[in-house]
């Protein structure tokens, strides 16, 4: 889409070239008596027809990229023939070459400017060379003039320096743009998702401290009952129903306080794989692990410590292996890997080889609410880039549908106090 916009606009500064040419040639037709002036006016009215042309096939027409082609080349035709009613070198219009170099970078690619470079060379190049040895007539007899070969091939020479440098100085700059524009939009969609996590924070605290206490009061009453009163197993088995699904909802409104509020935190050392070791009985006692799924990689053996808060770490782990797990409802291999590069960055990778994502599911796999599973309420993976982003760290995402997808948080040098000691529970 950005090269079909980029087409129009340069059909319309095509006709805005020439129409300047054609204010020119008015200018020097009142002022002095040349011959040049009724050629000049064909050139121009053609390039006017040609550009009515190119409107024509942009809207109506299809394959904008060889109409772009087509374009640059009957262009460069154009300003040849420019070049030469004007009389070769005694003339100035082959300064019109550089338009056209400038135009594929931006319309086309970076390699078509370097292609517009060399054809702009070769037609600039026979056309003065012909001129020169008398092979093209000059258009008008008064335009030869005794020129050395020297003065030829030097401004020849000169000629093809400057198209190939206003190709390589264009795309440095067009690249330059591209990669700013690429940033931008990635500044854009980082700014957009934190103003959502604010909208989400703010509604779930709200909602948190609206149903908390009442939730608390349901389960706690369910659960004296359940003891104090004779059931049958029917009866027991639907209060059993009330006091989990009252769990799930209280893990629910903790992910979203989370969210919303996550107050001060304590920081000390952790040492990762004794808390990833906390995390895997956590699910295993919650019936989300099961034996379908096969756990590997480097968590049980590596001896990576960091400075941060537990219960933050914890929260990473659960819910990416949640995930990882609900990616393969069929089973599969679950890989977590704890590194260490030679900057002091920790890396902590989880990779499946579940159902992956296509590239607007991983797009909005950090957005509150959204889910790509059918159970999920979209608030783990957001609480997990919330306190990745407090730590200053980065998440990357590698994922291909029906390959599994690959989740690395990228974690900066620790800087904690030197002389703490670990937690002999955290060993």
């Amino acid at each position: 889409m950005a090269h079909n916009k980029n087409l129009l606009w340069f059909i319309i500064l095509r006709l805005i070239l020439f129409t300047s040419l054609l204010l020119s040639a008015v200018t020097v037709q009142f002022s002095t008596e040349t011959s040049l002036i009724n050629p000049l006016y064909m050139l121009i009215f053609a390039a006017y027809v040609l550009s009515i042309i190119y409107l024509l096939l942009y809207f109506w027409g299809k394959r904008h990229d060889l109409q772009a082609d087509l374009q640059i080349f009957f262009d460069l035709i154009l300003i040849t023939v420019l070049v030469y009613v004007a009389g070769g070198l005694r003339g100035s219009f082959y300064f019109l070459y550089i338009f056209e170099i400038i135009a594929a970078s931006i319309v086309i690619s970076r390699r078509a400017a370097y292609i517009t470079a060399a054809a702009s060379s070769i037609f600039f190049g026979i056309l003065v060379d012909g001129m020169y040895l008398g092979l093209i007539p000059y258009y008008d007899s008064n335009q030869p003039a005794e020129l050395s070969f020297a003065f030829v091939i030097n401004h020849i020479l000169i000629a093809w320096g400057v198209f190939f440098l206003v190709a390589y100085l264009i795309n440095h700059l067009t690249g330059s743009l591209q990669k700013t524009r690429e940033q931008l939009n990635v500044a854009n969609k980082e700014l957009e998702l934190k103003q959502r996590l604010a909208v989400a924070g703010e509604f779930s605290a709200q909602l948190a401290h609206e149903i908390r206490n009442p939730l608390a009061a349901i389960s706690g009453s369910v659960q004296v009952l359940r003891d104090e009163l004779v059931l049958t197993g029917e009866q027991k088995g639907l209060m059993d129903i009330v006091v989990d699904e009252s769990k799930r909802i209280s893990q629910s409104i903790e992910q979203f306080l989370s969210l919303a509020s996550p107050g001060k935190q304590t920081f000390s050392w952790i040492n990762l794989s004794a808390l990833m070791h906390e995390t895997l009985v956590l699910l295993q006692s919650s019936g989300v692990l099961n034996g379908r799924t096969e756990l590997m990689g480097n968590y049980a053996s590596a001896r990576i410590d960091y400075y941060g808060n537990r219960n933050q770490f914890k929260q990473i782990f659960w819910n990416l292996l949640k995930n990882g797990m609900k990616a393969m409802p069929e089973g599969g291999s679950l890989t977590v890997d704890f590194t260490k590069n030679e900057i002091e960055q920790t890396a902590l990778c989880f990779s499946d080889t579940g159902l992956g994502m296509k590239a607007e599911e991983k797009d909005r796999l950090f957005e509150p609410f959204y889910s790509g599973f059918s159970s999920g309420q979209g608030i783990g993976m957001a609480v997990v880039r919330r306190i990745v982003d407090d730590y200053n760290g980065q998440i990357e995402v590698d994922s291909v549908p029906g390959s599994g997808t690959s989740i690395t948080i990228i974690l900066p040098p620790c800087s904690g106090p030197a002389d703490e000691n670990i937690n002999e529970e955290q060993q």
